[in-house]
């Protein structure tokens, strides 16, 4: 708390991030030296090129200036700029990111689920990506980021309950130019990008883009000497524009994205305790190896950042995203006509290990996966300054997805895993090479018509009014197998005991509804300089499939209970100021906003297993996240740029009888598996349902309770200074980012809490007649220690595994730009 508390100049207020002005910096026709206003900031928030000062809603806009600058490359690196953003990553397809604490959260347990959409909508130059997996890729030649908060389905094609990331690439231009970098540091970094753009006719432009990277491991494997945790990746991006006059503009835009490197596994953090006996905990277990012919274990370290493990299992990814899209904008006179047709493509296979440590307990679990996407998006818009404008659109998207998934128990599985209340006297050799293998197949289609209207009743005030009607189908299979470990007879004690850890399933689900959405919206312009608004909005997300597996109820079948999940729909009322002053050197946005999420969806640990960690979609009765956010900029004096955001948000699960038992309570021996005996204070005064007495066996009362993965303070703060020397400049950035501590589990187990911190990067250079430049970096300037993730081990036993922050890395970049 005290380095949290040393970094708070990160959040000068609580921290601005409610309708974000980040300046880009002058514009080409400025001369920089002598820039005496910020620049106004253009942001497509509403499908069309308008002023972010002038946009009722709350947006944050980071320049592609700004991501250069601050050596911001990745969705991970956004969310320090921008606070109420929320990103957690155990590996690409485990990736999880949500505004204002809303989203699908996959959080300490880092499963992901084929069949439930993501909350926050991913855009890349107007074309939706359905796989958050592909948030995890590098961004490549970017103009802007737009985060957008709340319910956006009255603009974009996709609904969206949360929010949306909106990335807009740099186009081509009918002016040759080009640009490269190549940047070196610690840890065997190595990065290298470029650019080259111009005509190739009057009438047609290219442009094409490549970028590099390439990391040594983090975290050291005493156990074969390697470094895990590396990174090795590639992106290409290729454009062709077709401008035959200033009335047409059609992007033709293909990209390939490619991670494959030795990567990602976490290490010891913390051990909780459980109401187990003493021999079925970590502890325990590790000590009584040697009665099992295995030796007795002990993690290479105890402190999460001495980075090291000790895994025995091979590690390794290898993924890929990529598509082709055709946007088109026509100026018909009266309106614009807007075409975006993508297809796009993402694949996964990996191999990792699936108990962090060196016992072998799980070898082998991996999902290769394949989805394969197409969309249409239709849109007609208003031009022109009349007190009448309008957005409308119509909108196709289907995805499918294969996997197979496959996981294959190791020697030490049966000693590990099988409870021996239920199955005494297992054969050690029992699970050894015991495996599951499946296949699944989710598909799905989605059809909308949204619009919206603006009038202008007065010249300064505004009302909008926005509509949606969404229908989709969703159907799935999935199908297992099991075979594999000491041969046994059906019905036998041996026999279930191996059903305990995987068990064949068969099953199909689908679903299918439509449900409309909308939002109102009034703005008044007091003062030329001065807004504001206020909104309600309605978003609404169909229902989701388990494409994971079904969790096994207190017979240890499959629960077809859980296959489906019911619609979530999400209610926000959100007040906001936009503000510039000081003759137009400084701006200053703020919003409050209260959100009521019906039927959140989420992926939860099942609370009725203990032998082995599953994880499934379920709906969360009622949520609330309710906070303001502000963000400010400010060119105090020439050449010196000032930027800072913060958040306040107090989210909570409002009503949530009989959520999974967090790992404190979980016990073989209890109805359920789950017993608690003690509440905590916080609750006793319940009278319905107190926290300790769940009326459903392995359910767990989570109601009042915080809502995991958000953080009650979150903040950011930077500068850019750029000091005239002749016709060079010498340039200095530095940012600083700060978040409170959070839970990082729905159960909100007193050992899932990861901490606060604070993270500075900066950077200084000097550029040489605008066309080189060469800069000294370090992310991690202080060398922070901190926890980015974290997850159970498989089993329960109650070892906690972490993903630690990255070592401070001190690096040098050349640029250059003709």
């Amino acid at each position: 708390m005290k380095r949290l508390i040393a970094s708070a100049a990160a959040l000068l207020c609580p921290v601005f991030a409610a309708t974000a002005q980040v300046a880009n910096g002058p514009s080409d026709t400025t001369d920089k030296k002598d820039t005496t206003a910020l620049e106004t900031v253009t942001v497509t928030a509403r499908q069309r090129e308008e002023d972010l000062q002038k946009v009722p809603m709350a947006v944050s806009a980071v320049s592609g200036e700004w991501l250069d600058r601050s050596y911001t490359v990745n969705t991970q690196q956004l969310s320090l700029l921008v606070p109420s953003l929320y990103y957690n990553s155990a590996n690409p397809r485990n990736t999880a990111y949500t505004i204002r604490g809303l989203g699908s959260n996959t959080l300490s347990v880092s499963a992901a689920n084929d069949g439930i959409e993501p909350g926050v909508g991913f855009y890349v130059d107007g074309v939706y990506h359905g796989r958050p997996a592909t948030a995890a890729f590098d961004f490549t030649d970017i103009d802007r980021i737009e985060v957008l908060r709340g319910p956006q389905g009255t603009l974009f094609g996709k609904n969206t309950t949360a929010g949306a990331i909106s990335i807009t690439s740099r186009e081509p231009t009918f002016t040759p130019e080009g640009n490269g970098e190549i940047s070196y540091g610690e840890q065997g970094f190595v990065q290298a990008k470029g650019t080259v753009s111009g005509p190739i006719s009057p009438t047609v432009a290219a442009r094409v883009s490549a970028q590099y990277t390439e990391r040594d491991g983090t975290i050291y494997n005493v156990s074969n000497g390697k470094d895990e945790n590396a990174l090795k990746n590639y992106a290409l991006r290729g454009q062709l524009l077709f401008k035959p006059d200033d009335d047409l503009n059609v992007r033709l835009i293909g990209d390939l994205s490619s991670l494959n490197s030795d990567c990602c596994t976490q290490n010891y953090l913390r051990v909780g305790k459980t109401l187990k006996s003493a021999a079925r905990q970590f502890e325990g277990l590790s000590a009584n190896l040697p009665a099992h012919g295995f030796p007795a274990y002990s993690p290479p370290s105890r402190n999460i950042y001495d980075r090291l493990t000790d895994i025995d299992a091979p590690l390794h990814i290898d993924t890929q995203d990529g598509g082709v899209s055709l946007n088109a904008d026509w100026n018909v006179g009266p309106v614009t006509l807007t075409s975006i047709s993508a297809w796009r493509y993402w694949k996964w296979d990996v191999a990792n290990d699936r108990d962090y440590t060196g016992v072998p307990v799980q070898l082998i679990q991996r999902i290769p996966s394949r989805q394969d996407q197409y969309s249409q998006e239709f849109r007609v818009a208003s031009n022109g300054d009349g007190p009448f404008s309008y957005v409308g659109g119509l909108y196709f998207y289907t995805q499918e997805i294969n996997g197979k998934p496959i996981s294959v128990y190791g020697p030490a599985a049966t000693y590990w895993l099988v409870s021996t209340t239920s199955f005494p006297n297992m054969p050690d050799n029992l699970a050894d090479g015991y495996g599951q293998y499946g296949t699944s197949h989710y598909r799905m289609k989605s059809y909308a018509a949204f619009g919206e209207v603006n009038y202008q009743f007065t010249d300064r005030l505004t009302g909008t009014i926005g509509a949606r009607y969404t229908y989709e189908d969703k159907n799935g299979t999935y199908a297992t197998t099991v075979s594999g470990g000491l041969p046994t007879t059906p019905g036998s004690i041996q026999d279930n005991a191996k059903l305990s850890l995987f068990r064949p399933q068969s099953y199909r689900a689908s679903d299918n509804g439509g449900n409309p959405s909308g939002r109102v919206n009034l703005a008044y312009q007091f003062t030329d300089s001065l807004m504001g608004y206020a909104g309600f909005a309605y978003g609404y997300k169909s229902g989701g499939l388990n494409m994971s597996g079904l969790p096994l109820d207190a017979q240890n079948n499959p629960a077809l209970a859980t296959a489906v999940i019911k619609d979530e729909t999400n209610r926000t009322v959100e007040v906001g100021l936009k503000s510039a002053w000081w003759d137009g050197r400084a701006t200053a946005n703020f919003a409050a906003y209260r959100t009521t999420v019906d039927n959140y969806q989420a992926n939860i640990t099942s609370s009725t297993e203990t032998a082995a960690i599953r994880t499934y979609p379920a709906n969360i009765p009622k949520v609330r996240v309710q906070g303001v956010e502000g963000d400010f900029a400010a060119l105090l004096f020439t050449g010196f740029t000032l930027r800072a955001s913060f958040a306040y948000a107090d989210g909570k699960y409002v009503s949530y009888p009989k959520g999974p038992c967090p790992l404190e309570w979980q016990n073989p021996n209890a109805a359920g598996g789950c017993q608690p005996l003690n509440p905590p204070a916080s609750l006793a005064n319940k009278t319905s349902n107190p926290r300790g007495n769940p009326t459903t066996p392995g359910a767990y009362d989570l109601s009042g309770l915080p809502l995991a993965g958000l953080s009650k303070w979150a903040g950011s703060l930077g500068f850019d200074y750029e000091l005239p020397v002749g016709h060079d400049a010498f340039l200095v950035h530095a940012d600083t980012s700060a978040r409170s501590g959070y839970n990082s589990d729905t159960t909100n187990s007193i050992y899932t809490k990861i901490a606060g911190y604070a993270v500075v990067n900066a950077s200084i250079g000097y550029r040489f007649d605008d066309n080189w430049e060469v800069d000294v970096f370090a992310r991690n300037l202080f060398n922070r220690d901190y926890v980015t993730a974290l997850t159970v081990q498989t089993g329960n036993s109650g070892l906690i595994l972490g993903q630690p922050s990255d070592p401070r890395m001190v690096g040098v970049t050349l640029r250059a730009h003709f």
